[in-house]
């Protein structure tokens, strides 16, 4: 039987990126609001564990988004299926990273590549290079708000 798994990005603001994330996937940001609000009066939660974000509560140094479609916990708003969390740590990316997401939109025309990289760029993504591999393919290596690389195809 396979595994669940989910990745797990580091960064050092994980609502930004969760935000970004979300936006560039078409994914939704995960709201553990009611589980927040039954740790913190049950006293299980220390208000430094908390912070407020986006008009709701959100767990400090941590945040997540998953796919639409995919079932999810609704007291804690985890999902149970396609899912990316960010956690927080205290250290900028200094290097490339070993692994990194791939954003296919479109049908594979220039046109449509071009407006995948615009509509990520609007979310706050920046181009880097373009590679042109002919009939093998043609992709934007671009960086998320942090500084992540990720391919644009």
């Amino acid at each position: 039987m396979a595994l669940n798994w989910k990745l797990v990005i580091d960064c050092r603001e994980p609502n930004v990126l969760a935000e970004f994330w979300a936006a560039a996937l078409e994914y939704l940001v995960e709201d553990p609001s009611a589980l927040i609000t039954q740790l913190r009066t049950a006293g299980q939660l220390p208000d430094a564990a908390v912070v407020d974000y986006g008009g709701g509560q959100r767990f400090a140094g941590l945040a997540a988004i998953r796919h639409p479609e995919d079932p999810f916990n609704e007291l804690s708003g985890v999902g149970q299926g396609r899912r990316i969390l960010f956690q927080e740590v205290p250290e900028k990316k200094v290097v490339k990273n070993r692994l990194h997401i791939d954003v296919h939109g479109g049908d594979g025309t220039p046109e449509a590549l071009e407006a995948l990289t615009v509509r990520l760029e609007s979310l706050g993504a920046e181009r880097l290079k373009l590679v042109d591999q002919g009939p093998a393919g043609r992709w934007w290596v671009m960086r998320d708000p942090e500084g992540n690389e990720f391919c644009a195809a």
